[in-house]
């Protein structure tokens, strides 16, 4: 794959227009280059999901494409596969089943669980027999699944094994509305017989299989616009929303990663191999999932640990990673470990060789071309560590910060991505060049079926004909959602004269080459009339090795800055070792000193980043227990619920907030 030779990326389609009769001013419209005539039409057997999968079966049927580990008192084995055919039978199984429940096309079927080939099998179902698919993020509470099932209507949930219970718990009011239960694999006596007393019949996987070999019917194929998958967000407050998306949507994303991809010379291929673990629940994975059927392509589901994710990466031998910026920090400080434990020669010779290849790549040298002689002293024992056939990584769900994205693009010796979008937008509305520097850092420009601009946020100040252009990110094109399923009120506030208002603020270069700055709720104004971007900064103040999450908070009755960090137990106890303390890591984190420390290492990455004063954190509280579900402090997808994070800290916060205030008192009388 070479960059793009000319850097030319976007096309502008339409001028920025000033604030006018109580509208807001709008910067310039632009659409990737690939559509430059307009937004390509789809070929006639490409119209919808249902299609992308089966002209793939039908062409390459004997192609791997499921792949899982099976357990082995509690080891997972080695991969074993599903061929394209072989899952197309199920999906005709599982339809023909559904069929003689007397499920009615246009109903919703849920799927909840973690990925596996149960859950593509049930989906495609859905796809050839005019179903909608519904599915529960996994890590979802029991109140959330409950409120999807009935406000989606759900009429039957195929669910994995170990989550039958949270169904048929009495807190599950919505059970009651279910036809029936699948289970991924099988389901105890007692859970049959407590699913038959509230009207509900449970099925084994192969049980459900039979009825449908036993009762065949013939696919029902969908329409372009019907609606293809509700998909519910976690959201970070209230209920969670369903994003209805249609099939066309679908089917240009699939069709516009094809035309973004054959700009390159290193084309995908069947050999290609997708290791899935983000949940399939989210849009992310989904989409690309689809890609790879539309290639014939092989996608290995890992096996259920996360924190057991790289023994997957060693066995699957993956092609192409898709992860969220916590995925690649992970792989980041692993690498750094690694550094830090070779001799001062080699560790002197190593980042001499990266600043090489890092200089030949900015200078305009692909990543194979910039320094094969340090890829092959140096890098490929990073390239390794990820199974040693990884081609491409792709970054999306936040941003990743350029330190770290940079080093990646060196050391794997792969092409390395990142990404911008939402549920709303099926994923991906911008996209990143490979080997292209100039991108670092951004969020890239618009995929080939997005048009992007930029809209005035006065109340903050931003304005997209400003230097620099910033402002909500707004979008329109063909793949975006037809709406919020049941929610008319909250659709028309989302989609103004045909854009979507995503709630993100962007900055945007006058090629279109945009960069995500913040969310537009989460930036705050401080007492003295400053305004802060709460999530940049906390990218910005994330990079401290005993830092593994922060919180930045600010009051607008206050001038100053605090945080809640979760400090990284491991690097934490080695500064505890080196300093000599003592206690567990729970004690440790009540240690003025350590505080002191962190909050030391926050005000030199502000120096370091140039944050201007009211930007610095000048007090914090540490939590040893990381952000999580179970507190209600995050959303499934790990984004910070920031008012119940409020409610949980504000105790400590006062506190932090009254110290301040009496060093500040103290400092007055002297």
């Amino acid at each position: 794959m070479e960059a793009n030779p000319k850097n030319t990326f976007t096309v502008k389609v339409e001028d920025g227009k000033p604030g006018k009769d109580g509208h807001p001013a709008v910067g310039p419209v632009f659409r990737s280059v690939l559509a430059k005539d307009g937004f390509p039409q789809l070929e006639a057997d490409m119209k919808t999901s249902w299609d992308v999968f089966r002209v793939a079966a039908d062409k390459y049927p004997n192609n791997r494409m499921l792949g899982w580990r099976p357990l082995k008192d509690g080891v997972p084995g080695p991969y074993l596969w599903k061929s394209y055919k072989e899952v197309y039978n199920e999906v005709l199984q599982v339809g023909s089943a559904l069929q003689e429940l007397g499920v009615q096309p246009g109903s919703r079927i849920g799927i909840y669980g973690t990925n596996c080939p149960q859950w593509i099998v049930a989906m495609q179902a859905c796809n050839g027999y005019s179903l909608i698919c519904v599915p529960l993020y996994d890590t979802l509470g029991a109140g959330a699944v409950d409120y999807i099932i009935d406000h989606a209507e759900i009429d039957v949930v195929f669910i994995q094994d170990k989550k039958i219970k949270e169904i048929l718990s009495p807190n599950c009011n919505s059970a009651k509305r279910l036809k029936a239960l699948v289970a991924f694999t099988s389901a105890t006596r007692e859970q049959i017989k407590e699913a038959d007393q509230i009207g509900m019949k449970m099925y084994s996987w192969n049980d459900f299989l039979k009825v449908g070999k036993v009762n065949p019917h013939q696919p029902c194929p969908p329409q372009a616009n019907d609606t293809c998958t509700i998909m519910y967000t976690s959201g970070t407050s209230g209920q969670p929303k369903g994003v209805m998306l249609t099939h066309e949507s679908h089917a240009m994303y699939v069709k516009g990663v094809d035309l973004f991809m054959d700009q390159f010379d290193d084309k995908m291929t069947t050999d290609d191999v997708f290791l899935s673990f983000l949940p399939l629940a989210h849009i992310l994975d989904r989409m690309i999932e689809e890609y790879f059927f539309h290639k014939g392509a092989s996608i290995g589901y890992y096996h259920g640990d996360l924190n057991a994710l790289r023994d997957d990466i060693q066995e699957l031998k993956p092609t192409l990673l898709v992860g969220v910026p916590r995925v690649y920090e992970r792989i980041y400080e692993g690498i750094l470990k690694a550094i830090a434990e070779l001799r001062p020669l080699r560790r002197v010779i190593f980042n001499a060789l990266y600043n090489r290849k890092l200089a030949s790549m900015k200078s305009g040298y692909s990543h194979k071309t910039a320094s094969p002689f340090a890829d092959m002293l140096a890098f490929r024992k990073v390239k390794a560590r990820l199974g040693g056939r990884l081609r491409l990584l792709i970054s999306g769900g936040a941003p990743l910060s350029s330190e770290i994205e940079e080093f990646l693009r060196v050391t794997t010796c792969a092409y390395f991505i990142q990404g911008y979008g939402l549920t709303e937008t099926l994923g991906p509305s911008t996209v990143c060049y490979i080997d292209d520097m100039s991108l670092v850092g951004s969020a890239g420009v618009p995929a080939t079926y997005t048009e992007i601009r930029l809209e005035e946020v006065p109340e903050m100040g931003y304005d997209p004909l400003g230097v620099p252009s910033r402002g909500e990110v707004c979008i329109r094109g063909k793949s975006i959602f037809a709406g919020y399923y049941k929610n008319p009120e909250l659709t028309n506030e989302a989609i103004v004269d045909g854009w979507f208002h995503t709630g993100d603020i962007g900055e945007m270069t006058p090629d279109g080459i945009l960069k995500i700055i913040d969310r537009k709720k989460n930036i705050f104004k401080l007492s003295q009339g400053e305004y802060v971007a709460v999530e940049y900064l906390e990218k910005v103040y994330g990079f401290p090795p005993l830092v593994e999450d922060i919180w930045v908070y600010g009051d607008s009755f206050r001038s100053n800055l605090v945080a809640v960090v979760n400090p990284h137990e491991e690097n934490t106890m080695k500064w505890v070792e080196s300093n000599g303390y003592k206690g567990s890591f729970s004690e440790i984190c009540k240690l003025e000193g350590l505080k002191e420390y962190i909050l030391k290492e926050l005000t030199a990455v502000a120096q370091k980043n140039k944050l201007r004063g009211f930007e610095y954190i000048k007090g914090i509280v540490l939590d040893p227990i990381p952000f999580d579900i179970e507190r209600d402090l995050v959303t499934a997808t790990m984004k910070k619920r920031r008012n119940n994070m409020l409610k949980y800290y504000q105790p400590e916060i006062d506190t932090v907030y009254k110290k301040l205030e009496a060093q500040k008192n103290a400092a007055k009388a002297k």
